[in-house]
């Protein structure tokens, strides 16, 4: 019998290991599993790089994980505002930083989930950012050469799932998690709601239990309606 669920965080994030990259699912707080990132700092696992769409925003526990001296690298869009613990670090040279465009960074960790090792983009040609990339021109257009963003666990928040670990979203909170959930060798969701199998509407099923490994129920509140 399949059944993905676990009772706890604990167990949820057995055998995170040090130097994991990790890919955290949301949008600032919105979407983001703030319980498995409680857990991650719990779990104990050393220089992680974190790919997030900012740099701990609205989060308790992002920046924690910061402050505690336990990433090694950020890959993020935002990295600002944010709270004071990533830019201390950053400014004393204790903690790398790949600034990565928001578009682009959904299509490297997409790029992953379907098994395409680079794509070409406009996106940040002519700019800093595409320093020590390769560069080609098609139709009189430079594109810059962005690698698939490949990572060794997803955490991912969803709104109801099943025990074979299909899951549903609940309004913008769907933002990034479902392109992380397929992209990760290890695939960790907390949801809000477990319910038997058949009760899911295939038609509203997002990430198929197939790309998930791991669920476990948290009763965190519910947010408002987005």
């Amino acid at each position: 019998m399949i059944d993905k669920r676990v009772k706890t965080i604990a167990e949820a994030l057995h055998g995170v290991k040090d130097g994991a990259v990790v890919l955290l699912g949301g949008f600032g707080v919105v979407g983001q599993p703030q319980e498995l990132l409680e857990g991650l700092i719990e779990n104990g696992a050393r220089e992680l790089t974190i790919v997030s769409n900012n740099a701990g925003f609205g989060s308790p526990f992002l920046p924690k994980l910061f402050a505690l001296g336990r990433v090694r690298k950020l890959i993020a869009s935002f990295p600002r505002p944010t709270p004071p613990a990533f830019e201390e670090l950053y400014r004393a040279g204790k903690i790398e930083l790949e600034l990565v465009p928001q578009g682009t960074i959904a299509e490297r960790i997409r790029a992953a989930a379907v098994g395409v090792p680079a794509f070409y983009t406009p996106t940040s040609a002519g700019t800093r950012l595409a320093e020590g990339k390769e560069v080609r021109n098609f139709d009189g257009r430079d594109y810059v050469m962005e690698r698939a963003l490949n990572a060794d666990l997803a955490l991912i928040q969803a709104w109801r799932a099943d025990r074979w670990g299909n899951l549903c979203y609940r309004g913008t909170g769907r933002n990034f998690n479902p392109v992380m959930a397929m992209a990760a060798k290890l695939t960790v969701v907390q949801t809000r709601h477990i319910v038997e199998l058949g009760e899911l509407d295939p038609e509203v099923i997002v990430t198929p239990g197939i790309f998930v490994d791991r669920v476990v129920k948290v009763d965190s509140p519910d947010p408002p309606p987005a």
